[in-house]
C-alpha cells in the first residue's frame, strides 16, 4: 500500500465515532440516547465519516487485504497476557469524545455485562468482553480505514448497499476485470469461509481466536461489521446455507455491541476475577498481536 499522509492515517476524532455512524444508520428500540444526542458537536463530525469512507473504500482493495493477512496474521507484533491486552487498548482514548469518558476497557466490560446479566452462555460473555482487542491495530501503526468500518467482501463487485457506495469509483478493483463482477474470484453460494472480508478488527481478531472459540462466537466476532449483509442481505449469492444460519448469532450479538453504552463505570477492581477466570477457560495464558 502507498504510503499515507496524517490525515489518511486519522480522518476521524476517535474510533467510537464509526459506531455512533452506524446506530445511526441503524437505530433500533432500546437505544439510549436518540441519534441527535450522539456527536454533537455543532459538527464537522459527518465530514469526518465521509472522508473515512472515502479513504477506506479508495484502499480496502483484494491485494491490501492479502497484505495485510501476510504481515499481521504472523502474530509477531507482541505477545502478553490477555488482561494486558485489554488494559493496552485503554491507549485508544480519546479525549475528544463527547459522549463517555470511559476507557476502551470499560467499554467491552459494559458490553460483556450487558450480555450475562442476559443470561447468555459464558462464551459469549468472554466475546462481548474481548469483541474490539483487534483495534490494537492502531498501535501498530495502521491508519483508522484499516482498522474500523463497515466490513465487505474484496475479490468481487462492491455491493450498492454498503455505506457511501460512491466512493468506491475510486478503488482500483472497480476497474480490474478479475474483481468487478458480481461473482469475481468467487462462485455462487462458496460460503463466506472461502471469501476474503476487508481488512480490519474483526477479522483480525477472528484469526487470533477461531482455534479456541465456539462457531457462534466466531461469527459474531468476525461479521459484526457486516452490516451489507446481516441488515441488507446484499451477499447472499455468497453465502452457504451454513452461514445463513449462524447469522442469527451476529444478530444477537449487535445490539449489544452498540447500545450498551453507559455514563456509568463498572468497577474493573471487582469484575477482573470473573474475567481472567473465563479467559483461562477458554484461551491460552498469552494472546500474539
Amino acid at each position: 500500500m502507498q504510503s499515507v499522509s496524517k490525515n489518511e492515517m486519522a480522518p476521524l476524532t476517535s474510533l467510537d465515532v464509526w459506531e455512533d455512524d452506524v446506530l445511526q444508520r441503524y437505530p433500533e428500540a432500546g437505544t439510549a440516547k436518540s441519534k441527535e444526542a450522539f456527536r454533537n458537536y455543532d459538527s464537522p463530525e459527518i465530514d469526518g465519516v465521509r472522508e473515512f469512507y472515502r479513504l477506506n473504500h479508495t484502499y480496502q482493495t483484494y491485494d491490501n487485504v492479502l497484505a495485510k493477512k501476510a504481515n499481521f496474521l504472523k502474530f509477531d507484533k507482541k505477545e502478553m497476557p490477555w488482561w494486558l491486552a485489554m488494559e493496552y487498548l485503554n491507549t485508544l482514548v480519546d479525549e475528544s469524545d463527547p459522549d463517555t469518558s470511559l476507557d476502551q476497557l470499560q467499554h467491552l466490560l459494559q458490553t460483556s455485562e450487558a450480555i450475562r446479566a442476559d443470561g447468555h452462555p459464558d462464551w459469549f460473555i468472554l466475546t462481548g468482553f474481548i469483541h474490539d482487542l483487534g483495534k490494537v491495530l492502531c498501535l501498530f501503526g495502521e491508519p483508522q480505514w484499516n482498522v474500523v468500518g463497515d466490513s465487505f467482501p474484496v475479490g468481487c463487485k462492491f455491493s450498492d448497499k454498503i455505506v457511501y457506495p460512491e466512493f468506491f469509483a475510486a478503488n482500483p478493483d472497480s476497474y480490474d476485470e478479475r474483481y468487478n463482477t458480481k461473482y469475481g474470484v468467487y462462485s455462487h453460494q462458496c460460503g463466506l469461509d472461502n471469501i476474503h472480508m476487508s481488512w480490519g478488527h474483526d477479522e483480525y481478531l477472528y484469526h487470533i481466536t477461531k482455534d479456541y472459540l465456539p462457531e457462534p462466537a466466531l461469527y459474531m466476532i468476525r461479521y459484526h461489521s457486516f452490516y451489507a449483509q446481516h441488515r441488507e442481505n446484499a451477499y447472499d449469492h455468497l453465502l452457504s446455507a451454513h452461514d445463513k444460519s449462524m447469522f442469527k448469532w451476529v444478530d444477537k450479538f449487535n445490539p449489544y455491541d452498540l447500545y450498551s453504552k453507559s455514563s456509568i463505570p463498572p468497577v474493573v477492581s471487582q469484575l477482573k476475577p470473573y474475567y481472567e477466570d473465563l479467559i483461562a477457560k477458554y484461551l491460552p495464558q498469552t494472546v500474539k498481536l
